[in-house]
């Protein structure tokens, strides 16, 4: 089954500066999305619940965004990305996930990331 792009765009209140740490750091990662979040270079292994998944991390920018690639999906396009826009007129701060997934999953997984981004604003007080 092929798998489909979605995108959310989450409000979230806080400085591009302080989300683009909890964004990008191992540590800063498993107080948010994961129980916990290794990293050897550009490998990165996230762990739930005891079950591992390793992702490459494709692209990092400063206080922009992250981008990872899940190895076990290596066949194809697919990613996941957390990008960090800031409105130019109010300055309202958003994150944009970007990832992919089954169809008949996509609202499951867009659940997912809300809890995810919940948890987030939890943990930074936003």
């Amino acid at each position: 089954m092929n798998k489909v792009k979605f995108e959310l765009e989450i409000p979230i209140h806080a400085s591009p500066h302080m989300l683009y740490q909890y964004i990008s750091s191992p540590s800063n990662l498993q107080e948010w999305f994961a129980d916990k979040v290794n990293s050897r270079g550009k490998e990165y292994s996230f762990i739930w619940e005891g079950e591992e998944e390793k992702a490459e991390l494709i692209t990092k920018k400063a206080d922009d965004r992250i981008r990872f690639k899940w190895l076990e999906s290596e066949d194809d396009d697919s990613y996941f990305e957390i990008k960090i826009q800031v409105d130019a007129l109010t300055k309202d701060v958003s994150l944009i996930v970007t990832d992919f997934a089954e169809e008949d999953e996509v609202e499951e997984s867009k659940q997912l990331w809300e809890n995810q981004i919940d948890e987030l604003r939890h943990t930074i007080g936003a």
